[in-house]
């Protein structure tokens, strides 16, 4: 797992960025964890858990967000809450 501060911090400001749009439509969005390959882990919350447009919204806005920030970062999936 990733743990340099510098790293988490631009990923947390790129969700930031993201995050007005989210509340929007009554949603929000969390870092869980950034694994050892980079790929990115976030819960999507409130409204965004159930919409049908959500994994459009993940790889379209939230990932390209994430992999300008980052541009090591592999992916970004989303994880349920029973994982």
């Amino acid at each position: 797992m990733i743990t340099n501060k510098r790293i988490i911090n631009k990923i947390e400001a790129a969700l930031d960025e993201i995050r007005p749009y989210l509340k929007t439509d009554g949603g929000d969005i969390s870092l869980v964890e950034i694994t050892d390959d980079y790929t990115v882990k976030v819960k999507l919350m409130g409204a965004c858990e159930t919409c049908h447009v959500s994994m459009m919204t993940l790889k379209n806005g939230v990932e390209v967000a994430v992999k300008n920030a980052v541009p090591k970062v592999k992916k970004v999936v989303e994880v349920s809450s029973n994982n």
